[in-house]
Formats: structure tokens, C-alpha cells, sequence
């Protein structure tokens, strides 16, 4: 599994997510340019300018046709995937950690960190309204009760909810048609540094500083399996085709040195989602591995480090063998 290394960024990767068709994956970094690239042969379609500063999030909508990114800049823009062109501009307080489009691509969410004397907050705005593109006015907005940074969130159960994930470990599910009520999950003991949905929305992967990543029904939000490293996750996601689970992190980039990758354990591991056991790792990045995704069709995958470089990965024909080589059992003939 030789991967395609794609050098687009000059600083630490901070996203990549791939299209709902899964031919365009998107990057982003701690630098103010945002590429997008053919994920089939690495070849870059193209960039998207407009940023002064990191970009922490991004997001494409279903039909591949708006992106939107959110900015140490204190803004969140949005594109036009096709020209690379800026459609909306919107000015905040502070950076913007979290954006996210609903499934019709109408709403997004984004959240806006504490700074000064504000607790920061989170908003939800429809792109339908000028006004609320603008900064004039909000379809949703929840201020901050306390000094804790959201630095994850996904869409909840079709545009009803959304869970976002903070830097104490603790999940919140907010009910956007229930005046915004809170429901508050204590997922893990460290903080939170990523969530993905499984592509058939019925449950969502949390990814955390302890360690560990969590599997979560998105109906009732109960844990269902734990999935232990030996260094901090940085990103975990599920394949949409298989019950496999993927993890990336490693040794804090402020800890890492010119030693070997191997001790900083820079590697993405995969686990079985039923089994929680590990049954394989890729190694190639040196320094932590910031982000992890599945390509769609379960074809391959990417990875984003602290070292720059997007890593793109396509199966090899024996990967479809591993369920039947690594976990089953082989039948053994009785006797009479």
C-alpha cells in the first residue's frame, strides 16, 4: 500500500474531508490557504484564498458545490467549489473552531471560542437569509456558561440536534427545536479532538487526549465500545463499507523531537468496531497525525500530520481478505 504524499501546505495539517463521492478531498492547515485535490491521483484541482491566519475547520455541503471554512482570523468564509471564489464573508469576535453544514446544506453551525471577557458561543445560520450572512441576526445562538473551548461538533439526528465536543471531555447534545436544551455527557478525561458521524448517521467516533476513542449510538448516546492507544488520538473514523475503525495521533507536537517515529508512535492504527481489537498500523508521517479519513467508498483512506504532508492510501487487494484471515474462526472437523 504505497501512499500518494501531497505537499500543499507549509505548516502543521490541521483537516482533510473528503466529498460525499469521495473524487475531491479538502485540506486545510495552520497557514491561510485551503487546497482541494483529485483524490484518485493526488493532482491539486486548485486553492482557495482569502484567509489571514489558521483555518481550524472546514466543510463541504452534499453536492460538492459551497465550502466553508472557519479562521484564527476571526472569520468564517464561504466558497464556491467550483471557481474558488469567496460567496460570503462573516466577521465574528474570536477564531472559529467548528463549522458545519446540515444535511440540506441550508443551515450551518459553527461555534466562536472564549476570548476577553466572553464565554464564546455557538450559532446556527441559514445561508438563505442575508441577514443572518451578514452577522445581523441568528437562527440559533447559545452563549457560552462557562471558559471551555468547543473544539469538535457534528450534526445530530437529521437538522433536529448537534453534538459538539469540548476541551474538559465532555460531550454536549443541544436540541436546536427545543430552546436550545442541553444535554452534557462526560466522555472522557481529557479533552476532545474530534468526532465523525459513520456515514449511515446512526452513530458518531470521539476522539480524545486520553488516549482512547469512543464509539456512541447518536440515538441514545451511550458508549458503546472503547478503543485504547498508547499516545494521545488526534482523529478517528469509521469505514463506511466495513466495521473498522481508524485512528491517528501520537506523542504532543510540542514533545516531539528528532527522534524515530517509531517512539513517538506516529502511526494510524486500525481497530475492529465489534472486536475493539488492533489489527494493523501505517506508519509514514514523522510527527502526529492531526487528521484521519475514510474515502466513501471505502477505497482508502487519508492522513494529515504535524509534518505537512496529506497522505493518501488506496487498499490493496488483500485488505478485502482480512475480516476472514484475522477474525474468524476455522471450523474443525468432529469425529464420529
Amino acid at each position: 500500500m504505497r501512499p500518494i504524499c501531497l505537499r500543499g501546505h507549509e505548516r502543521p495539517i490541521t483537516q482533510i474531508i473528503y466529498n460525499k463521492d469521495g473524487d475531491l478531498i479538502f485540506t486545510a492547515a495552520k497557514n491561510e490557504i485551503l487546497n482541494v485535490w483529485f483524490s484518485q491521483n493526488g493532482e491539486r484541482l486548485g486553492s482557495f484564498n482569502g484567509h489571514d491566519g489558521v483555518v481550524w475547520s472546514i466543510d463541504v455541503d452534499w453536492t460538492s458545490t459551497r465550502l466553508i471554512s472557519g479562521s484564527g482570523d476571526y472569520t468564517m468564509k464561504l466558497w464556491d467549489v467550483s471557481n474558488g471564489k469567496k460567496i460570503n464573508d462573516l466577521s465574528l469576535e474570536a477564531s472559529v473552531r467548528v463549522c458545519k453544514f446540515s444535511y440540506s446544506g441550508n443551515l450551518i453551525l459553527f461555534a466562536v471560542e472564549p476570548f476577553k471577557n466572553a464565554n464564546g458561543e455557538i450559532r446556527v445560520i441559514d445561508t438563505r437569509e442575508k441577514n443572518q450572512m451578514n452577522g445581523s441576526k441568528s437562527l440559533f445562538n447559545l452563549p457560552g456558561t462557562e471558559r471551555r473551548r468547543i473544539v469538535a461538533g457534528i450534526w445530530g439526528d437529521l437538522e433536529d440536534n448537534f453534538i459538539v465536543g469540548k476541551d474538559n471531555g465532555i460531550l454536549e447534545v443541544i436540541e436546536l427545536r427545543k430552546e436550545g436544551s442541553v444535554k452534557k455527557i462526560e466522555a472522557h478525561k481529557k479533552n476532545i479532538t474530534d468526532i465523525q458521524k459513520h456515514v449511515d448517521g446512526t452513530m458518531f467516533l470521539t476522539a480524545s487526549k486520553d488516549h482512547t476513542a469512543k464509539l456512541f449510538g447518536i440515538y441514545d448516546f451511550d458508549c458503546v465500545r472503547t478503543y485504547t492507544g498508547e499516545r494521545p488520538v488526534n482523529s478517528a473514523a469509521m469505514s463506511p463499507n466495513r466495521p473498522h475503525v481508524l485512528l491517528g495521533g501520537g506523542q504532543e507536537a510540542d514533545e516531539v523531537t528528532t527522534t524515530a517515529g517509531a517512539a513517538g508512535k506516529f502511526d494510524a492504527k486500525f481497530f475492529h468496531m465489534i472486536y475493539g481489537e488492533e489489527f494493523g498500523t501505517v506508519k509514514g508521517h514523522f510527527g502526529p497525525i492531526n487528521s484521519v479519513a475514510f474515502n466513501p467508498d471505502g477505497s482508502g483512506f487519508a492522513t494529515g500530520g504535524e509534518d505537512g504532508y496529506v497522505r493518501l492510501h488506496k487498499f490493496d487487494p488483500d485488505y478485502d481478505e482480512v475480516e476472514q484471515r484475522l477474525f474468524t474462526i476455522p471450523s474443525v472437523a468432529v469425529k464420529a
